[in-house]
């Protein structure tokens, strides 16, 4: 039984197939920019406050005028449907029964129309094409399927070098061999209950949300995913976006302070600070780290969301210490979608709720508005990952 979000880690390594779970826990090159993320936070500690009174605490939080039971969503998430039987369903349908916020990934094998039925308030997340006439047709179809929030991630113009991927035998799409046969047959309940599962009930799995129409199978020998010319995308696409989406826009993957008040004034809603997981850029710092900047530079104008290593409600604290108006998770909760389906996942969704609210109270605060800096007391550099 879980009792923390790692322990799913531990439990759908032994479940999910080498490759699987090579991708989903796979970072770039030496992993630099995915183990910051964790030294990051260990870098600041907690200065509670006591004898005030908490028994009224309460993990309630608001964004976008929108009110939800707790201070952090599930982040957007490719190929759950590879990991967990019907994996954006499940995700979509679990956040909707915790009552916090989910982002359903570009890079999904179930089609967004099917999915939106199952949680009418999940945002969207698209990995522009690099042609002006397929952003606009995919920005259409999003639009018509539904949604009212569209993220658009901007750190992918060039897929980074994730080679520690590659060496457990991932690629997209996966290329049929005796090893891939291998590693399905030494997991046989993933390959009997998600995939053999899948193909039956709902035939090969696609690449369905890239573009407005089908892309490439998750499995063949021959055929190549296609992703379009994105290394030319630049702020004017993010501007045609901006005219051609009617709904709310959230621009995912900024960094720096600089862009962040870009694409503000561009009229993106909000922006969501992250390294891609350390899945792009090795090297990357961890988004904590230009939190604070952003937040002063933007001044209060639009919320400063973030994700990219939080695992324990001691991580969502600091970060909305630090400015943040919302904090997503991504892995653990996919872990726990392919180990149970719904049911883990608003159990996850439950241990990072209830970890929340018990460490508000031992931190001295009843409401999360109560956060600020002054709670936190930097650290010496964590040596260690």
């Amino acid at each position: 039984m879980a009792l923390a979000l790692a322990d799913y880690e531990a439990a759908a390594r032994r479940h999910l197939p080498r490759p699987v779970f090579g991708y989903i826990a796979g970072a770039a090159e030496t992993n630099a920019a995915r183990d910051d993320n964790w030294r990051a936070l260990r870098e600041y500690g907690f200065v509670p406050r006591v004898l005030v009174g908490v028994g009224a605490r309460t993990t309630a939080a608001t964004l976008f005028d929108r009110d939800y039971a707790a201070p952090f969503g599930i982040a957007p998430m490719g190929l759950s449907a590879l990991a967990a039987y019907r994996g954006d369903i499940v995700l979509a349908a679990a956040a909707r029964a915790a009552r916090v916020p989910m982002i359903m990934s570009g890079s999904s094998l179930i089609r967004m129309e099917d999915v939106i039925p199952h949680n009418p308030d999940a945002w969207f997340q698209a990995y522009l094409p690099g042609e002006p006439d397929r952003i606009v047709a995919l920005i259409d179809r999003i639009a018509a399927a539904g949604f009212g929030t569209l993220v658009v991630t901007v750190d992918t113009v060039i897929s980074g070098n994730r080679e520690n991927i590659t060496r457990t035998g991932f690629s997209t799409p996966l290329r049929p061999s005796l090893r891939l046969a291998l590693d399905g047959l030494l997991s046989p309940r993933w390959t009997a209950g998600t995939f053999l599962r899948t193909l039956a009930r709902h035939g090969m799995p696609h690449f369905e949300n890239s573009y407005a129409a089908r892309g490439a199978p998750i499995l063949s020998a021959s055929v190549l995913r296609d992703f379009g010319n994105r290394d030319y995308l630049c702020w004017d696409h993010l501007r045609l976006v901006r005219d051609r989406w009617r709904g709310r826009l959230v621009v995912k993957g900024i960094m720096a302070a600089a862009d962040a008040v870009a694409a503000r004034d561009l009229g993106a809603d909000g922006v969501i600070l992250s390294n891609h997981g350390g899945r792009q850029l090795d090297g990357t710092v961890s988004p904590l780290r230009t939190l604070p900047a952003t937040v002063a530079a933007l001044g209060g104008t639009i919320p400063v969301m973030i994700d990219s290593g939080f695992r324990r409600g001691t991580d969502v604290l600091k970060a909305l210490a630090l400015g943040a108006a919302f904090v997503f998770v991504g892995r653990p909760f996919l872990y726990a979608a392919s180990l149970g389906g719904q049911a883990e996942v608003e159990r996850a969704v439950a241990i990072l709720k209830d970890e929340v609210r018990r460490n508000m109270g031992l931190l001295g605060v009843n409401t999360l508005s109560e956060l600020k800096p002054d709670r936190l007391q930097r650290l010496a550099a964590a040596q260690n990952t």
